[in-house]
């Protein structure tokens, strides 16, 4: 797999793996592929679609999976297409490992071993969430799931919907692009949607440990991909739609019919409820899917919403207006867009029967979601926020926030943009700090193997169009340090790009780095800091 931002990651091939993720990969090896007692390949195949029937039907199957250097003895492996190479190309590894049966789209080659079933398929990615399922005993029916998709807000909403289904006293399961949570604990995220053979053991923890429900944000890609066929959602949520992922999806129409699929349903019948926000012109379009629509937003005519809210770095606290009534919030989230945030998570919670009381209790209990707008204190005179915005619209919506937070101190914006990936965002992400921010420093993102000076040029294309000020630094800690040295008492210094990610990658490798820790150090250096 390529080293694609988590926020909707691709799914990898056999053997197509970032070397960031090995460590989970081994650490959830019996998660993708756990053995259980056994079952035939004719029942884990009930359901999918094939070109031929298939030899050996009975022949009995341990484990399901989908990359070679994670599968068994007495294994179902699929070869699937992924992001930089062909599972056929790993087939034979698969083998060698113990594995007894295929599913490809392709005809078996000449020199399968005769033990060794072929499953020619016509979906391979469908098929292989179908067999997971299967294999799982069918987890997903006995959990109401609830999705977030959308460009930006997909982590924030699904913790909120988190927070108020444990507030409620239930198990649940958590998965998005900072973690993977199941009553077993915390595991890894590789992908910011796992894939179907993950998820469906995940949808099994959480059944086998009494849970009855699980939350996960619907990348993209994830949809594209079909990792979450065969699941029903109770509640399916709509954010917004901006430019991302282009590099993917290659058109703004193919993007928006990636995230469509999640209301037009994944294979089990369209969702039970959606919740919009209507305020986005794409939003608008998703009405009528689901099986019921609710409606959220601040300047359309809403199902939820509130007439007066206070921006403060304190919080949020205001009336939310529902269908079933009003929700009293108060919230330690900061920032109109954590209004749009509540307004959603609060839909999806009462789509799921969540009780009032359960939602306001956790609504007040998140404290806060790692890496968004994360305030980093150190007694310095100005502030300084940590933030994922990594699109056009999330970075203008951040440097709006510091504006409405604190009108008369300056806003400092530092950033930078993903090497290897969409480069027509660059410029955009440029103009949008040089209109917005007093001072733009541009720094690296994760540049993996281009020059970062190069992704720099592209971002001052936009930004030169603009009357904006700006520094240039390519290294990030020196940037963060010299973003430091700009900020005078009153102003908002905002990091911006990398959020809760603790790693950095550069051509020459990944290594540990925190805007988090790098922000403290920095400050620490500067006098600021206890005991210093």
């Amino acid at each position: 797999m390529s080293g694609t931002r988590e926020e909707e990651r691709e799914a990898p091939a056999a053997g197509d793996s970032d070397p960031r993720e090995m460590g989970a990969a081994r650490e959830n090896s019996s998660m993708a592929a756990r053995s259980m007692s056994g079952t035939t390949l004719e029942d884990l195949l009930h359901g999918v679609e094939l070109v031929s029937p298939v030899a050996q039907p009975g022949l009995t199957i341990q484990q399901v999976a989908c990359d070679s250097r994670r599968t068994g003895s007495g294994a179902l492996f699929f070869a699937l297409h992924g992001a930089k190479a062909d599972g056929l190309a790993f087939v034979q590894d698969a083998v060698a490992r113990g594995a007894v049966a295929v599913a490809s789209a392709e005809a078996a080659p000449a020199w399968l071993p005769a033990h060794v079933a072929w499953a020619q398929v016509r979906a391979p990615r469908r098929a292989l969430a179908v067999a997971a399922a299967n294999f799982y005993g069918h987890p997903a029916a006995a959990l109401q799931l609830a999705a977030v998709t959308g460009t930006n807000g997909k982590t924030t909403t699904t913790s909120l919907i988190d927070a108020m289904v444990r507030a409620s006293g239930a198990k649940t399961g958590l998965f998005g692009t900072i973690a993977y949570h199941t009553p077993r604990g915390e595991y890894p995220a590789p992908n910011t949607t796992p894939e179907s053979l993950d998820l469906q053991r995940f949808f099994a923890e959480i059944r086998d440990a009494g849970g009855k429900y699980a939350v996960l944000e619907a990348s993209s890609h994830a949809l594209a991909m079909e990792r979450l066929w065969g699941c029903h959602f109770a509640a399916a949520v709509f954010t917004n739609l901006t430019r991302e992922h282009m590099d993917y999806h290659q058109t703004f129409e193919d993007y928006f019919a990636a995230k469509r699929r999640l209301f037009a349903g994944t294979g089990a019948g369209a969702p039970d409820v959606a919740i919009v926000n209507v305020d986005d012109a794409y939003g608008k379009q998703l009405g009528g899917l689901a099986k019921r629509t609710v409606t959220y937003g601040l300047e359309s005519a809403a199902d939820i919403t509130t007439k007066k809210f206070k921006l403060t770095f304190a919080g949020l606290a205001f009336m939310a207006e529902t269908p079933n009534g009003k929700v009293n919030v108060s919230s330690s989230l900061v920032g109109r867009i954590n209004v749009y945030n509540i307004l959603a998570a609060i839909g999806a919670a009462q789509a799921l029967g969540i009780a009032q009381e359960s939602i306001e209790r956790g609504l007040r209990e998140l404290e806060s979601v790692s890496g968004r707008f994360q305030r980093i204190d150190e007694g310095q005179p100005f502030f300084v926020i940590v933030d994922y915005a990594h699109t056009d619209d999330a970075l203008e919506n951040l440097i709006r926030t510091a504006r409405e937070l604190n009108p008369r101190g300056r806003v400092i914006t530092l950033f930078g943009c993903g090497g290897e990936k969409d480069r027509t965002k660059r410029p955009v992400m440029g103009e949008v700090t040089g209109r917005l921010s007093d001072l733009t420093i541009l720094s690296s993102d994760n540049p993996r193997s281009e020059d970062p000076l190069k992704i720099i040029s592209d971002i001052i294309v936009g930004l030169q169009k603009t009357s904006g000020k700006y520094l240039i630094e390519p290294d990030r800690e020196k940037a963060i340090g010299l973003a430091m040295d700009e900020a005078r008492a009153g102003d908002i210094v905002l990091l911006a790009g990398k959020g809760h990610e603790n790693y950095q990658i550069l051509s020459s490798g990944t290594l540990h780095f925190d805007d988090r820790e790098m922000a403290r150090k920095a400050l620490r250096t500067r006098g600021y800091g206890a005991g210093l």
